[in-house]
């Protein structure tokens, strides 16, 4: 991947495109950026839908590992998540999740967050299921 003009890492997203949403002026911190919560949960929405379509049924988010804020999300900015599953246990899954931002004036796309998010799938009593093997 290559250094953007704004410092950030531009190049093609892995994985799948899950959630696409505009960030707006309710989404933002004290400093007029956007927060770095409401950055995390779209992030642990696409992941969530992603475990769900895989596990085939209800999943609960248990740990973030490895969250990396690399630039600020603006107002106006297009989020883009993308998720690609990178493991697969008897329970759980590990969800790589990239947040990639259109900017608003310039149109480039640059990756501005990303982490893995392990998600465990539950039964409707909220226990611990098998993860279906893939067909």
């Amino acid at each position: 991947m290559a250094r953007s003009s704004t410092g950030g890492t531009t190049g093609e997203p892995h994985g799948n495109l899950v959630i696409r949403t505009l960030a707006m002026p309710s989404d933002t911190n004290i400093s007029g950026d956007i927060f770095g919560g409401w950055l995390l949960s779209q992030m642990d929405i696409a992941g969530g839908e992603t475990a769900v379509e895989r596990s085939k049924g209800r999943t609960v988010t248990v740990a973030i590992e490895a969250m990396t804020f690399h630039l600020p999300v603006f107002v106006g900015d297009v989020l883009c998540c993308y998720t690609a599953v990178e493991r697969i246990g008897r329970t759980s899954m590990a969800i790589n999740v990239e947040a990639w931002a259109i900017r608003r004036n310039t149109r480039e796309q640059v990756l501005v967050t990303d982490g893995v998010f392990t998600y465990v799938a539950v039964d409707e009593n909220r226990k611990s299921r098998l993860v279906p093997a893939d067909k």
